[in-house]
This record gives structure tokens, sequence and C-alpha cells, in this order.
């Protein structure tokens, strides 16, 4: 006799390991092809395009208000603080976390939707089949170029939305706090720190391989028609959004935990 309240935590836990499995065996094959020859210059050009420069309006403006709210909200909070108090505040919110969590977010409500829009739509009008009749790789040209322009253009991004973001930080500063520009500019400067920076670097690597990686994942896997890629965009997102949230933990504890 079944156990009613144990049957769906079973079941539960069983598709958790199945799409962990799954998950494993495509990033361990995604990763191989993206290592290995033979590469594909154009497609890995034209999706650094993709990800990179039309994200960048999105996340340029997202970083800019950041910093400028940030400010604000600094000053509020810490009645008693001058420009060093707010411009360490900025500058380490931004480069620590908030730049590069941002910016991932972003990019994965933007591009892992359309990943898995457009590699899901492949999937169910059987167009990844063809390539597969065709003896052509759909790893090759599908999975890999997108993997290696995540990891490539992520970084790129943050360090762009790092600099607009602690300018957003200064203007609000100036022009709403009344602060001196010189003396908050030194204070930035003396507040950066490159294991910050580093951090958030690395961060973004990571955010850019893991939107990507459910971007592509859920729209190759991805099934029964037009609902099928509606609801593997969803997933895309959704995954790739905790995922960025845990592996923000996991890489703050990294640098700064012990």
């Amino acid at each position: 006799m079944r156990v009613p309240v144990v049957t769906p935590v079973g079941a539960a836990l069983l598709a958790l390991f199945e799409f962990a499995g799954k998950l494993a065996i495509f990033t361990a094959q995604g990763v191989r092809h993206s290592v290995m020859p033979p590469f594909y210059p154009r497609l890995i050009l034209s999706q650094m395009i993709e990800i990179g420069f039309y994200s960048l309006p999105v996340v340029g403006l997202t970083m800019l208000f950041t910093g400028m709210v940030l400010a604000l909200q600094s000053h509020s909070g810490f009645s008693v603080g001058g420009e060093g108090t707010i411009a360490t505040v900025v500058i380490w919110g931004i480069t620590r976390e908030l730049g590069p969590v941002l910016a991932g977010l972003m990019v994965a409500g933007r591009i892992g939707a359309a990943m898995a829009a457009e590699i899901g739509t492949m999937r169910v009008t059987e167009q990844i089949d063809a390539l597969t009749t065709m003896s052509a790789d759909p790893f090759k040209y599908l999975v890999a170029p997108r993997l290696i322009a995540g990891l490539l253009m992520l970084p790129l991004l943050v360090a762009i939305g790092d600099v607009i973001g602690v300018l957003g930080g200064w203007l609000a500063a100036i022009y709403q706090l009344g602060f001196n520009p010189s003396t908050y500019l030194k204070s930035s400067w003396d507040a950066f720190e490159m294991r910050g920076f580093v951090s958030g670097m690395v961060k973004a690597t990571a955010f850019g391989f893991l939107v990507a990686l459910m971007g592509c994942y859920h729209g190759y896997n991805s099934k029964g028609g037009a609902k099928g890629v509606g609801q593997a965009t969803t997933n895309a997102v959704v995954s790739a959004s905790i995922l960025i949230l845990l592996f923000n933990y996991i890489i703050t504890t990294l640098f700064f935990g012990f």
C-alpha cells in the first residue's frame, strides 16, 4: 500500500535526479564540443554580438539607475556618511554583487529566453533531426557557439556595467546630494578593491555559461509543439535565474567567506 504523502515526494526526488543527470550529460557534451575543434568563428561571432552588443543597452540602463539609487539609499541609511562612505558602498555593491547579478539576470531574461525559443523551435520542427541526418553535430552548430559567446561576453558586459553603475552613483552624489566631485572620485578610487572586482568577473563568467547552458538545454529538450517551446522558454529563464543566485552565494563564500 502506497503512502499518499511519500509518493509525490519520491516522484519529485526522482524527477530531480533525472533532471540533474540529463543536465550533467548535456553540460559535459557542450563543454567537450566547445574546447575541441573544429570551431566555427562566424557562428561564435554572431552569438557574441547577440549576447554582448544587443544586451548592452538594457544592462547599461539597469546599472546606471542601480548606481544612482544605491547612492541615494546609502546616504539615507548612513546619515553621518560623507563622500567616503557613500563611494565605498556604491563601488563595493556594484563590483562585488549588483553588477554581475543584475547583468546576469537581465541577460537571462533576454538571451536565455531567446536561445530556448530558437533552439526549441528547431527541435519541434525537426530541424535538429535534419542536422543529425546530414552528419552535422547539433552541439557544434547550436550549443558550443552559444556557450563560448556567453563565457566571453558577460564578463565584458559586467565590466562596462560596473563603470556605468559607478558613474550613476557619482551623478546622484554630485547633482542630488551636493558632494564634491573630485573628493567623491578620490574616495571611489581608494575604495576600489581588486579582489572584489575579480570576484565579480568570476561570477560574470560563471553566469554567462549558466545562462547559455540553460537556454540551450531547455530548448534542445523541448517537445510538444508551440506550447512546449513556450514552456522551455519559461524554464530556461527561471532555472538560469535560480542558478545565478545559487552560484552567486557559492562564489561569494569562496572569496569572502573564509
